[in-house]
């Protein structure tokens, strides 16, 4: 493990699009009680600052445009969490026509978090987890999405039904 991964593990600033009912369990986990900035892990308001999206709750196609425009806005390396069943499956809401099923369709996911909701023990776990890939060098999405940014922009473009647009530019 080289020193600058080490580092980077160890500082991780992390914005939370809470997009429904998983912005409940956020605060239990960064107070006191479970403390998650103990990890070095710390809320940034701005994506520009941020280097985990922590997606909480489920998305809808309108919903979907802000988080890619927000993941775009991340300085590299960034990573992703998909928090709670709705951003595997769409969760309740699985019927809607309107709602995202799989989130890693449209974004490279490093580590989803399964459940509704994930208790905040669950949450850090899977910042620790996230934490040891870093380390190790295995939390690659952002350079996954960057080589496969056509395939993405094509799934991207199906649920935004960019048919009405004149041009598509990707490159």
């Amino acid at each position: 493990m080289g020193l600058f991964k080490f580092a980077q593990s160890r500082s991780l600033w992390m914005m939370h699009f809470c997009t429904g009912c998983g912005a409940v369990e956020m605060p239990p986990t960064m107070t006191s009680r479970f403390d998650m900035e103990r990890f070095g892990i710390a809320p940034m308001a701005t994506p520009r600052q941020a280097d985990i999206l922590l997606i909480t709750g489920y998305l809808t196609v309108k919903t979907l445009k802000r988080v890619i425009r927000s993941y775009e806005q991340m300085p590299d390396p960034k990573y992703v969490i998909g928090f709670g069943s709705c951003t595997l499956n769409g969760g309740m809401y699985w019927d809607s026509y309107n709602t995202i099923k799989r989130l890693d369709l449209y974004l490279p996911v490093d580590i989803y978090i399964n459940g509704c909701m994930p208790r905040p023990e669950a949450i850090i776990e899977a910042f620790v987890k996230l934490r040891e890939m870093i380390a190790k060098g295995e939390a690659n999405g952002w350079k996954k999405y960057k080589e496969n940014i056509k395939w993405y922009k094509e799934n991207q473009a199906k649920v935004f039904d960019v048919k009405k647009w004149s041009v598509i530019k990707w490159e």
